[in-house]
């Protein structure tokens, strides 16, 4: 993998740049975040999952080989990182219409369901689908709390045992949970579930690098203990503290210093479809870390940046107007390949046609790659701010190369801003408001706060 930051700085885009100064300027607390960063890596576990879980792996391998052949789909119940993480290494590495596909054609693999939400319909839908019978669901709960997931666990439950009865309903359900404590891991001991378990101080958000994305990756065929090798391989680039050497540090410090000067949201635009869900799963990442009320001190900052999904060549034709001639408050990252792994060839259909005929003998490949450098020098002219990573082809080792990458940058940012990446307190509070809603015990305070709320006005409703 490779970074050009180039055009973020002011000797290539002008004087909405940043420049070199500015990064020069940057090193006390460039300093802080390094020593952070190594002080605090015993407490971010996710650091050590491309290397602890030579076990782990073996086991998914050992439980897939056994449990593959007995079922037509794989369903996964969860949500935020545990449904946006799969599901990006199943569009990176599989076939796009990988559930489509003729079973021999998947490798005899099962197919791949990730329901992360609630919307009624959405399992109603899937019924309509699959028979329950023939599926295997992994419930995907650190906490076991987990309403929605929780939910759709208790629903498929009822199914099965009516089904199947409470004995074969084991074989159908599957649980990755914490190893100690909450309802999920009570539930699965009780129950005789097969559990994989979230290793302690990896947060959702950071796990797909765990069994919480490996058990579905390795269901569907993909290399997971590529994934880890590939992860590793970062790792060895991002334990540098010279930014100028290491990547995800780099990436962080432009993008503080980028927020420094009004650049509030973050762009991601992968060149290739099967990136499109890093995208995805990068919003969920940025977002959830960087946005904070409150800073390590405790004073009120309210500060994070807005992560946008977009798509090469797509968004271009529906985004890229704004982020050429809009306001100056974004930073594009453009995600590339260096090799597609198909090639089709534009036939020389019209060549008595210019506006058409320069096409014919051109790659789709060349297109959109061409699409690409385009775009990223149309914005330089404009004065806006862009880095464009490039991985050489879509691989297990490449992507889990990338997911890793965009965890220390994140982390790092976190860092230099002075505000914990890793907890959540907002997505808490909207939880804690649905818990009271619902008369759970324990939120009897929250209730009374709820109901003590000011009445809409109906004037203001139309």
């Amino acid at each position: 993998m490779k970074m050009d930051y180039n055009n973020m700085l002011t000797e290539h885009i002008g004087e909405k740049g940043i420049p070199v100064s500015a990064l020069e300027a940057l090193k006390p607390a460039i300093d802080k975040a390094n020593r952070a960063m190594s002080e605090k890596r015993p407490q971010m576990a996710w650091r050590d999952l491309p290397y602890n879980q030579v076990k782990i792996v073996a086991d998914i391998n050992a439980y897939v080989a056994e449990m593959k052949d007995q079922i037509d789909a794989f369903v996964v119940f969860g949500i935020g990182g545990s449904a946006l993480g799969p599901l990006a290494v199943q569009q990176a590495l599989n076939h796009p219409h990988y559930n489509e596909l003729l079973r021999e054609k998947r490798g005899n693999n099962p197919r791949l369901y990730i329901v992360d939400n609630i919307d009624p319909e959405r399992l109603v839908y899937l019924f309509d689908t699959v028979d329950p019978t023939r599926c295997l669901f992994n419930v995907i709960s650190k906490s076991g709390s987990t309403s929605e997931t929780m939910s759709q666990f208790m629903i498929i439950k009822e199914i099965l045992e009516e089904k199947l009865g409470i004995e074969k309903t084991r074989k159908h359900i599957v649980c990755t949970t914490d190893a100690k404590s909450g309802n999920l891991i009570t539930i699965a001991k009780e129950e005789g579930y097969k559990t994989f378990y979230v290793p302690d101080g990896v947060g959702g958000r950071f796990s797909e690098l765990s069994p919480v994305g490996l058990l579905p990756a390795a269901f569907c065929g993909i290399d997971i203990a590529g994934l880890l090798e590939g992860a590793a391989q970062m790792d060895d680039l991002c334990k540098s503290d010279d930014i100028h050497k290491n990547p995800a540090y780099m990436y962080a410090a432009l993008h503080y210093l980028g927020m420094n000067t009004g650049k509030n949201i973050s762009v991601l635009m992968p060149y290739a479809d099967g990136l499109k869900l890093i995208a995805d799963w990068y919003a969920q990442l940025w977002a959830e870390s960087l946005g904070k009320k409150y800073n390590l001190k405790g004073d009120i900052v309210n500060v994070g940046q807005t992560p946008v999904r977009a798509l090469g060549a797509t968004d271009q034709h529906s985004q890229v107007q704004l982020y050429m001639e809009g306001p100056y408050d974004k930073i594009m990252i453009f995600l590339g390949v260096e090799e597609y792994r198909e090639t089709i060839t534009i036939p020389k259909t019209y060549s008595h046609m210019p506006s058409l005929g320069f096409l014919g003998g051109v790659t789709h490949n060349d297109l959109l790659q061409t699409q690409q450098v385009a775009t990223e020098y149309a914005l330089a002219q404009a004065g806006r701010m862009s880095m464009t990573i490039t991985i050489p082809k879509i691989t297990p080792q490449t992507v889990g190369q990338l997911l890793y990458f965009f965890e220390v940058a994140t982390a790092y940012a976190g860092e230099l801003m002075g505000i914990d990446a890793f907890d959540q307190p907002g997505v808490e509070e909207g939880k804690n408001a649905t818990y009271a809603m619902f008369g759970r015990p324990g939120y009897e305070a929250k209730k009374a706060e709820l109901d003590a709320a000011p009445t809409k006005s109906a004037k203001y409703i139309i």
